[in-house]
């Protein structure tokens, strides 16, 4: 033994505990704890790990099966000896079912003791030995586990860690079971996780010029990985000079064989998992931008995720305000229904023109529409698509009022402005919003609350920037609210070359029909 193991002895008679401790246990290297009746025992078998209980039957307070049961409830499986004074054929018929080891008839020998120990202990050495042979086993699976945790660096640089197809590496496993335990025949099942069913065997048998007439014996080990039983790793193995011992020798070779194989099957179920949750991001990417940005930039976001920084960050931004002139006095007068269908229109409108010039919109508030430019993607021409999406917003009303009676009809006041904002997904943990703040967006609402219903208002910077593109009427010097001194502000006239507009309205014709009185 590698190490002395240690016997619980549950017994209420001090004789027969002094026999047992003196002339069978100790003698013989043994670590030895002793209990007087049932309940203390008991309570030391779950307290304590022991590698063999010898379980007098006749106890006060539990007797051996009342503790042998409450043992196998707890999920407690260490070999168990029971002694009794009075055994019958019922009662060992009993104990065995529970998983007694082996079965003393009182008073015992010390040749007879040490006969049911070494052979109820045969079991606890095998699998101490397995554990040795596989620990190798268990720290290079660790060690996988740590890098494939590191998905996104096993995801960018896959090349640097060549992973075999594990079919491939099962199908060696099998090849060497046969190799190690000279064995006839070898398989290897595979169980279906969702079926429960079997895969097809990956097989091998030796090649022989005729069939071998020597009886056989199979020797099987389970794939497990964690407490799943995932497959069964079996050889077929002849019986003609086989000894236990070399039975014993196999089963552990293919112990160690079947924890490759596990290893194999869990490393392929990492690049699954990664390979999923790859994917799962990507859609997350696409349901969340998809609610804010046209559909051809969420496709480029998909294309470069590097582009899209988590927290704020400072940029240049183009920022777009658009606020309905006179909604609260046309509210007023109108049924909430008639007020949310008409909203519904002009908004639309509205967020149609800024997604056809691949902006991002922010929020709604109330009656107005927020949106920016620039981000999450870079556009160097960023500014000029906000000034044409404020000319598609105003173009659209013009096709939508055409449809509507004179009180439906409702016009945008537009604020756009250029400079550095913060941008990022501000807010908490539990409800974050994708945004921009800055003093470029204060500006762009203040030029909004000037604008009439149909203006288009921008600052000096904006126009500095896209003064060869469009065409301008100066208003004169503004204060605008949060503004040291009073600025120049221009209302957007149109473009110099001609703009070609491919609108769909949000509504209908016949829809838009509907909503008059």
């Amino acid at each position: 033994m590698n190490k002395p193991l240690k016997v619980l002895v549950i017994d209420d008679s001090s004789d027969s505990r002094e026999f047992t401790v003196e002339y069978l246990l100790k003698p013989n290297n043994f670590l030895v704890d002793v209990a007087e009746d049932g309940l203390i025992g008991l309570s030391k078998a779950l307290k304590t790990t022991s590698d063999l209980i010898l379980l007098d039957y006749e106890l006060p307070k539990l007797n051996g099966v009342q503790v042998l049961r409450r043992l196998r409830e707890c999920g407690i499986k260490t070999p168990v000896i029971l002694m009794t004074s009075h055994g019958s054929e019922q009662l060992a018929v009993e104990v065995f079912l529970l998983g007694v080891q082996n079965y003393l008839i009182k008073p015992f020998t010390i040749e007879d003791g040490m006969r049911a120990i070494e052979d109820a202990l045969r079991l606890t050495r095998l699998e101490n030995e397995k554990q040795e042979l596989l620990e190798r086993v268990v720290q290079a699976n660790q060690e996988l586990k740590h890098q494939l945790n590191i998905r996104d660096v096993m995801y960018q640089i896959g090349k640097s860690i060549t992973l075999i197809h594990p079919t491939k590496t099962l199908e060696k496993i099998v090849d060497a079971a046969l190799f190690l335990t000279n064995a006839d025949e070898g398989r290897l099942f595979l169980i279906d996780p969702h079926t429960g069913r079997l895969h097809k065997p990956i097989e091998w048998k030796k090649a022989s010029k005729r069939p071998s007439e020597n009886a056989t014996r199979q020797i099987s080990v389970p794939l497990e990985i964690g407490e799943r039983k995932v497959g069964t790793l079996s050889v077929k193995v002849s019986t003609r000079g086989l000894r236990n011992s070399d039975v014993v020798e196999y089963e552990q070779m293919l112990q160690l064989l079947a924890g490759y194989g596990s290893i194999a099957l869990q490393n392929f179920g990492y690049i699954n998992q990664i390979q999923a949750q790859k994917e799962k991001e990507k859609q997350i990417i696409r349901g969340v931008f998809e609610r804010y940005v046209d559909a051809q930039v969420v496709d480029e976001l998909l294309k470069q995720p590097n582009q899209i920084k988590l927290g704020g960050h400072c940029q240049p931004v183009s920022v777009l305000f658009a606020d309905l002139r006179g909604f609260s006095t046309f509210a007023n007068k109108t049924s909430p229904e008639k007020t949310v269908e008409t909203i519904n229109v002009y908004v639309e409108a509205a967020v149609e023109a800024i997604l056809q010039e691949k902006g991002t919109l922010d929020k709604f508030i109330g009656d107005a529409v927020m949106a920016f430019f620039n981000a999450p993607l870079p556009q160097p021409d960023h500014v000029l698509r906000a000034v044409r999406a404020a000319l598609l917003v105003k173009q659209a009303l013009v096709d939508i009022q055409k449809q509507l009676p004179p009180e439906y009809q409702l016009n945008f006041g537009v604020g756009v402005c250029v400079g550095e904002a913060v941008v990022g997904n501000i807010g908490t943990p539990k409800l974050m919003n994708y945004t921009v703040m800055g003093d470029s967006v204060n500006k762009a609402k203040r030029l909004q609350e000037h604008a009439q219903g149909g203006q288009i208002l921008i600052s000096q910077e904006t126009l500095e920037v896209i003064q060869q593109h469009v065409e301008v009427r100066s208003m004169g010097l503004f204060h605008l609210k949060g503004q040291a001194a009073q600025e120049p502000v221009f209302e957007v006239v149109g473009l110099k070359q001609k703009m070609r507009v491919e609108l769909t309205p949000a509504y209908p014709v016949s829809s838009l029909a509907a909503m008059t009185p």
